[in-house]
């Protein structure tokens, strides 16, 4: 695997596997967030609603218009921003971001973050093409820009997205282009980047020529990655999903200098529309000492106060200009028990290992009730599936405390 800067921002991993690459007839998403080590990530559910004409839109740093209905989400988000790193919608459309550095010129200037289109698609959007749509549109209307780290200092980058439902996926575009922009081709001829003859590599013309170190170690992962899926093929699970996301020693759970996997999502999006799809989220950093916990959407859901961060209104240094200037303790409920539980785990291993138990036994609770719930042996209120997650994460602080 290729060294690079412990310091250096880095890409995220995402993964789907659709059928019959999958153990059964379900579409199986995964994504590792991989942030600034420090930065805590919250799970924030959001319900549908309904808006008035005309209404506008804070996303993290602009307004956009608000359309007249939204749909329920699911997000794991970094808690300084209003979009997300990766989430769910109530009709069964997941998306993950990844950061990108191509040809095209970062903007600096503030617009909406990628993080922000990710969210907007999901609360607009009932498949993952219409996610396709609504992401381009508000590109081409609003523009993407803007830090994408809470610092003083600009971090900024362009985003792919993988985006899934129920039936089919759209990953990052090499030769095979389904869809594209009727001034794709022309514009990357002006620029020099294609000479018009053969075939059409996106992501080949799109690239940097010389890549920074960062996006060599991505290559590395994304190898891994394909190999670790193609090992499992035909009974890929979301407990596999996991295994893979909490795989080190490819780099694929990273933790290095600056720089580590801060979130973890897996979603079950069954093919048979009566089957609701099951969605597992850490809220917590490092998936090899976290639990995945199942999240159902349904009548009574409702926010899981322990994995909700604090709020600092117009004094939130988002909010303030210049932005970033001090900085604040975000850390919820939730990760301030984890992060007890990961530096007993380090500290005494008889204990860490008894935690490290606990945190299996619980996730593998939550596995049982989303296989049982799937094969049709557990049938239980609707009430009780709607408040899964947050028995599960009530669960998991006992165990901390």
């Amino acid at each position: 695997m290729a060294s690079w800067n412990p310091d250096t921002p880095c890409s995220c991993d995402c993964f789907v596997s659709v059928p019959p690459a999958s153990a059964i007839p379900a579409v199986i998403f995964a994504k590792n967030s991989d942030r600034p080590r420090d930065e805590v990530q919250e799970v924030v559910f959001v319900p549908a609603s309904t808006h008035a004409p005309g209404s506008r839109l804070q996303c993290t740093y602009i307004e956009v218009e608000q359309v007249s209905k939204t749909h329920a989400v699911i997000l794991s988000r970094p808690s300084w921003l209003w979009g997300a790193e990766m989430g769910a919608n109530e009709h069964g459309v997941c998306i993950g971001n990844e950061a990108v550095w191509t040809k095209e010129p970062v903007d600096e200037g503030e617009a909406l973050l990628g993080m922000d289109l990710l969210r907007l698609a999901l609360e607009r959007s009932r498949s993952a093409l219409e996610a396709l749509h609504v992401i381009t549109g508000l590109l081409e209307r609003y523009g993407q820009g803007g830090s994408c780290r809470e610092d003083p200092a600009p971090f900024c980058y362009h985003n792919t997205f993988l985006l899934a439902d129920r039936t089919e996926a759209w990953l990052s575009i090499g030769t095979d282009i389904s869809a594209e922009h009727s001034e794709l081709r022309t514009h990357a001829l002006a620029q020099g980047w294609w000479g018009g003859q053969g075939t059409f590599d996106f992501a080949q013309v799109f690239s940097l020529t010389q890549q920074p170190v960062r996006m060599e170690a991505a290559k590395a992962r994304f190898q891994a990655g394909q190999e670790l899926l193609q090992q499992q093929r035909g009974g890929i699970t979301a407990e596999v999903m996991m295994g893979i996301l909490r795989n080190k020693e490819s780099g694929i759970c990273m933790d290095s200098g600056g720089f580590r996997t801060t979130a973890s999502m897996v979603s079950i999006l069954p093919q048979d529309p009566t089957q609701p799809c099951v969605h597992f989220l850490t809220a917590t950093p490092d998936p090899s000492r976290s639990v995945f916990k199942p999240f159902i959407f349904g009548a009574g859901a409702a926010q899981a106060p322990q994995v909700l961060s604090p709020t600092f209104g117009a004094q939130d240094p988002v909010r303030t200009q210049p932005r970033f200037q001090t900085q604040v303790d975000r850390r919820h409920t939730l990760y301030r028990g984890h992060q007890v539980a990961l530096g007993l785990m380090e500290r005494e291993q008889d204990r860490g290992q008894q935690l490290r138990q606990k945190q299996r036994d619980l996730e593998q609770e939550g596995l049982e009730a989303a296989r049982g719930l799937l094969a049709g042996e557990w049938a239980p209120p609707p009430q009780e599936l709607a408040t899964l997650f947050q028995a599960f994460v009530e669960r998991e602080g006992q165990v901390y405390a």
